[in-house]
């Protein structure tokens, strides 16, 4: 049951998160960007969720291509783990980041742990 409720939440940050992501990006770029350490973390946090958010994205429409992954593919695992890596690491800078006002502060935060939850799920469920 709890494995069914973490699966429907990550497919809905699956959809989700990329209309986040570019909502994030037009926003850091429309506004005025104070350089400040907290900002740049914040930037670097998005940023890594992007990237973990590409990754996602292009896992999927590989498998669709490809056919699926087996069970338990070196490959698979490999990708899960590093976007893990990357959603955890997001996850630090973004939560530091976070104190101070920046216009990623919370997209940085929100994307992070929703990419970290994907992953997971995603692992618990091969």
């Amino acid at each position: 049951m709890v494995l069914t409720i973490l699966s429907l939440l990550a497919t809905g940050a699956f959809v989700a998160l990329p209309a986040v992501m570019i909502w994030g990006w037009v926003r850091w770029m429309r506004r005025k960007k104070p350089v400040t350490l907290f900002s740049v973390l914040s930037l670097i946090g998005f940023a890594l969720a992007t990237v973990s958010e590409s990754l996602a994205i292009s896992t999927v429409v590989y498998a669709k291509v490809k056919g699926g992954f087996e069970y338990y593919d070196p490959s698979l695992m490999k990708i899960y783990a590093r976007g893990t890596l990357l959603s955890i690491v997001g996850l630090a800078l973004a939560a530091v980041g976070v104190w101070r006002p920046s216009s990623l502060r919370w997209h940085a935060l929100a994307c992070t742990f929703g990419t970290l939850l994907y992953w997971l799920v995603q692992a618990a469920n091969e």
